[in-house]
């Protein structure tokens, strides 16, 4: 379990390394959970461990939002001064961001089903 805790861990390095040689402004993480999404489908999908450990850490998905959490009370001046300003930019980037997903999912899953009605079984 934590090696592959840790191959996610060097996805997530890799990613970080590919964008800062690039010089180019996206996250890291992002980059790496791309790369980690390309080794999943060169190698059949995840293994039984790597879906244990991803179940692990979804399962505990809301530790990650304590320092959000803190930040709000941390800059409570500044969301008093622009807060619906950013309250608007998260609802608008949020609601771009479900409906791409919405858009992704979909075009992948047809994609899917094409390839299985494709394969002779």
């Amino acid at each position: 379990m934590l090696a592959k805790l840790a191959l996610l861990m060097v996805f997530q390095l890799i990613g970080e390394a590919v964008v800062t040689t690039l010089g180019v402004t996206f996250p890291g993480p992002l980059c790496g959970m791309i790369l980690l999404l390309g080794y999943l489908f060169a190698t059949g999908g995840p293994s039984r461990e790597l879906s244990a450990v991803a179940t692990i850490l979804i399962d505990h998905l809301g530790l990650l939002f304590v320092p959000a959490g803190t930040a709000i009370v941390a800059y409570g001046a500044l969301f008093a001064s622009d807060g619906l300003a950013v309250m608007l930019a998260l609802l608008v980037s949020t609601t771009v961001a479900i409906h791409l997903n919405g858009i992704i999912v979909e075009r992948v899953s047809l994609f899917s089903r094409r390839e299985t009605e494709r394969v002779p079984g």
